[in-house]
């Protein structure tokens, strides 16, 4: 559940363009995929997204580049609103350089599946977000748009989130070009007791 910035949208151009260049060499790479969450089924907390997200939250995250090498820093104050099956997860986002940013996510659980298939829209999502809770995980996929020295770039996220206890998440999202992944995104979620102990949190100014 992450927004680019305009200077973030930069370095992933150009790291882009480098992906371009050694994509054929890199191609073979790409039949490497995660497991499935399925297989996740015995994970324990249980997850379950309203659940999690409702009320008021917190979360701390970083980019990565596919080196490694830290990018960005962010901290994020969330509020989720629940109505029937679905949960609208309102984000607001401070970044290390002073950047703000916003999104609303409408996710929706349905109905199909033992009610384990979630749906979800942002402003910035091409099309629909989709995927599946197993155990104490979620994973889904989505393709963000992002506009890149004028021209609009599609991104895909492969992200997953996995609940640790009754207040703390951790999220974990890939992101790739033409099947090779560019970066990154890492965040740990605090709702609850947890997030009340730290949040929300000053998104006025980064701290010294």
């Amino acid at each position: 559940m992450i927004v680019f910035s305009d200077r973030l949208r930069r370095r992933l151009s150009t790291v882009m363009a480098v992906a371009g260049i050694i994509i054929i060499f890199l191609a073979g790479l790409s039949g490497c995929a995660r497991r499935d969450v399925a297989s996740l089924a015995d994970r324990q907390p249980e997850l379950d997204l309203a659940d999690f997200f409702a009320g008021a939250s917190v979360a701390y995250g970083i980019f990565e580049d596919r080196f490694g090498n830290l990018r960005r820093q962010f901290r994020v104050n969330m509020v989720g609103t629940v109505e029937g099956n679905t949960l609208t997860l309102d984000e607001d986002f401070l970044y290390d350089d002073g950047e703000r940013a916003k999104r609303v996510w409408v996710i929706t659980r349905m109905d199909d599946d033992g009610g384990l298939r979630y749906e979800g829209t942002a402003a910035d999502v091409s099309g629909t977000a989709s995927g599946q809770i197993s155990g104490n995980a979620l994973n889904w996929e989505y393709d963000v748009v992002l506009n890149m020295s004028g021209r609009d770039v599609k991104v895909h996220f492969d992200d997953w989130i996995y609940r640790q206890d009754e207040d703390i998440a951790i999220n974990r999202a890939y992101v790739s070009k033409f099947g090779i992944e560019i970066g990154s995104v890492t965040l740990v979620f605090l709702r609850g007791a947890a997030a009340a102990a730290v949040g929300p949190l000053n998104l006025e100014s980064w701290p010294d």
